[in-house]
């Protein structure tokens, strides 16, 4: 779908905080099962403030979705896209599964990310890099 275009695939997404930790709260267990990874639950819980993680990764998730020109059932699900920190370095996005296969027959061969957080709102920028 993106193939032969002349510019890079871009997506960006906002959430805010307080309503996304409120849908942390109300889904518990499950609803973190189903949209992240252990690896980002595991980061995510070593957090002050760990709906402001959670947001900024699922910002971040959404965000590859729309670079890919694709959402959620089209294809791509939430625990394919990870995106996983180590505190030193930019995070990062790996795919998996289908969503991967997604990218790399788009001709996707790395992906640049921004995520950036406050109290209120949760925000990421990712930008799909072509062979």
């Amino acid at each position: 779908m993106l193939r032969g275009m002349n510019c890079p695939g871009i997506g960006l997404d906002l959430v805010t905080v307080t309503r996304f930790a409120d849908a942390l709260e109300r889904g518990g267990e499950a609803f973190r099962q189903r949209l992240f990874t252990a690896k980002e639950q595991a980061h995510a819980t070593t957090r002050a403030k760990p709906a402001q993680h959670y947001a900024a990764r699922f910002a971040a998730k959404e965000a590859v979705m729309k670079a890919l020109g694709r959402g959620f059932g089209q294809g791509v699900a939430f625990p394919e896209v990870e995106i996983l920190s180590d505190g030193k370095s930019a995070p990062q996005v790996v795919l998996h599964g289908k969503t991967k296969e997604l990218a790399e027959a788009a001709g996707i061969v790395a992906w640049s990310l921004s995520l950036s957080h406050s109290d209120d709102t949760a925000g990421a920028v990712v930008m799909a890099r072509f062979a």
